[in-house]
């Protein structure tokens, strides 16, 4: 008779067996250890390390072969079980604030389609780790660039300069505004993308076909209390005095203004009572009444 297959270690025992590789301290012995991670390198440490080392300011990884700096704010726990899926999620959220586009913001479905190939391909370069620094490089540069349109646009209420030309294509690159406060007031900038700006060799920077023309929203109107509803009167406009008798002598009467009255409000209201009836049809209001009947 066989003997049956050994099960192996249970999800809780794994977590209790858990070992700080920087001071050997086990979950075994302390319930309440916490392992962080930092998304520079990934490598799992106790908080009491944390605390001990970063505390007093950015430190190298404690691990040894590691030589990224790290600092404490960015330590927290850990999400997924896998930290090769905590670091794929972390790169694609990265990747996704900086690429935000939408379908709607294309002209048709293929550029649509080619945009997202380009960020995928860009996403599986860092995850990967395939030509990480040129990738590191235009993600950079890009998100710089968005970051800098957008809060020039911002303060100045002007269309992206980064929004497609004639020829339906996009060719990231600075303001005119950023030129100026970089010292460079000719507009031959090369692509922000490019790094040609800081003295390196050119290369072509990220395009993007098909992308729909920026369209400016309205003004705002100013606000209207009334929703566009006219006060003013349509059929007639009150004069500040008629020559009728019977109106002179109660204007010169003291007992009619000596309260303050002011006789062009009883303009107002006679000439209201005389016009209220205008563009009103009292047929087309039958019709309508009949219509909603049957």
């Amino acid at each position: 008779m066989s003997k049956p297959a050994a099960r192996g270690p249970s999800n809780a025992n794994s977590k209790d067996g858990e070992i700080c590789p920087v001071c050997k301290s086990s979950r075994y012995l302390n319930k309440h250890m916490k392992f962080l991670i930092n998304p520079e390198c990934y490598h799992k440490m106790c908080e009491s390390c944390v605390d001990r080392i970063f505390s007093h300011g950015p430190a190298p990884c404690p691990i040894a072969g590691c030589k990224r700096t790290l600092r404490k704010v960015k330590f927290r726990e850990q999400r997924f079980e896998d930290l090769k899926v905590e670091r794929e999620v972390d790169i694609r959220r990265r990747v996704a604030a900086v690429f935000d586009k939408t379908e709607d913001d294309f002209e048709t479905l293929r550029d649509y389609n080619d945009y997202l190939e380009t960020v995928e391909e860009i996403t599986w370069n860092l995850i990967l780790k395939i030509d990480v620094e040129a990738t590191e490089k235009k993600l950079r540069q890009y998100e710089a660039a968005q970051k800098a349109e957008r809060n020039i646009q911002a303060q100045t209420y002007q269309p992206d300069p980064s929004l497609p030309s004639d020829t339906a294509q996009v060719v990231l690159k600075k303001s005119a505004a950023q030129r100026r406060a970089q010292g460079n007031p000719t507009g031959n900038t090369p692509d922000p993308a490019s790094g040609a700006g800081n003295g390196q060799q050119t290369e072509p920077g990220l395009r993007f076909k098909g992308l729909k023309k920026y369209v400016p929203p309205p003004p705002e109107a100013p606000f209207d209390p009334f929703d566009g509803w006219a006060i003013e009167p349509q059929y007639y406009v009150t004069q500040n005095d008629y020559d009728v008798e019977w109106l002179t002598r109660a204007i010169n009467d003291p007992l009619h203004i000596g309260g303050g009255y002011d006789m062009r409000d009883f303009y107002s209201w006679a000439l209201c009572d005389a016009f209220s009836g205008f563009g009103v049809f009292v047929e087309d209001g039958k019709d309508v009444e009949m219509a909603d009947v049957f």
